[in-house]
């Protein structure tokens, strides 16, 4: 016979391995869980499914699968979109907006998190703002200014309306990172003799490595998925991805559905990779850990 063990409260465990096994089905919260996750996998396999399968068909109308299996219409997306410039501008546009971002807010967030002033947390404030309010409320103020200027419809104004959201994104991100870093490390190398920029590149910059990568990082999600300001200010020749398949799929004339759903694709592929990357690599907890880690400690530190 197998041992009786008693648990506190009188429950008893016979010790057999499929005990726990047969018991969870016994909680509701158990059903629960797993409804809605099943729920939510089977519209994440539809949605991702159902183009996924038009974009390898050659005829799909009644049947539960297309007629036969094809790759011929992610060429013919990629002539008729000319997504080869497509993919150029997108790439284009991300970089750009990473670049300037990360020097622009790399420098805020230094300002920011070694300086004191009257309204600081104001500042503070005002750089959450482009971030929690809806982008098509500044957008289109944005993009009559730009209009203004002649800037929209080129590649510098989609940059430009991209970095209102970046830079506020960069700056509170690696705020907490400078912070992390002992100002007596700084203290230390100019009494040494070093000057502002040696100080900011060899003994600031290897600290915020990890916070750099992970701002560049979530940056280049954020700006290859942006929608409305890159649609309100880019023109025929600075479309990213998202926009080219937007107009692709309320363009007027006749356009193969096929080769749409190739597109959307090409860009749900292209933005899980991205993701992918993001989760692989990038985790604010650990990395922020890891700048504790790294900033040497000083005698008589606790």
């Amino acid at each position: 016979m197998a041992d009786v063990v008693r648990r506190p409260g009188g429950a008893r465990d016979t010790g057999e391995p499929g005990e726990p096994a047969r018991r969870w089905y016994r909680r509701p919260g158990n059903w629960v869980a797993v409804v809605v996750f099943g729920f939510f996998f089977v519209n994440l396999a539809g949605i991702i499914g159902v183009p996924l399968a038009d974009s390898l068909g050659t005829r799909w109308f009644t049947s539960w699968l297309p007629d036969g299996w094809t790759t011929k219409w992610y060429g013919s997306a990629w002539r008729e979109f000319s997504l080869g410039q497509v993919f150029w501008t997108t790439a284009l546009v991300a970089v750009l907006v990473v670049a300037v971002s990360v020097v622009i807010g790399v420098t805020s967030a230094y300002a920011l998190a070694r300086r004191g002033f009257p309204g600081k947390k104001a500042v503070m404030l005002l750089f959450l703002l482009p971030i929690l309010v809806p982008p098509l409320t500044y957008g289109i103020p944005l993009a009559t200014v730009l209009y203004k200027f002649h800037l929209a419809g080129t590649l510098t104004g989609v940059v430009l309306a991209n970095l209102v959201p970046s830079v506020p994104f960069v700056v509170l991100t690696m705020t907490p990172f400078i912070e992390q870093i002992d100002p007596r490390i700084e203290a230390a190398a100019r009494m040494c003799g070093a000057r502002t920029r040696s100080v900011m590149l060899r003994v600031l910059a290897p600290l915020l490595v990890p916070g750099i990568l992970a701002a560049s990082v979530l940056v280049l999600v954020r700006t290859v998925g942006m929608f409305e300001l890159t649609f309100l200010t880019a023109g025929p020749e600075s479309q990213t991805l998202v926009v080219a398949l937007y107009y692709a799929v309320f363009s007027a004339g006749i356009r193969t559905q096929q080769s749409i759903d190739a597109m959307a694709v090409m860009y749900t592929g292209s933005m899980l990779v991205l993701l992918v990357i993001a989760l692989r690599f990038v985790n604010l907890t650990q990395l922020v850990t890891r700048v504790r880690e790294e900033t040497p400690r000083q005698p008589g530190d606790g």
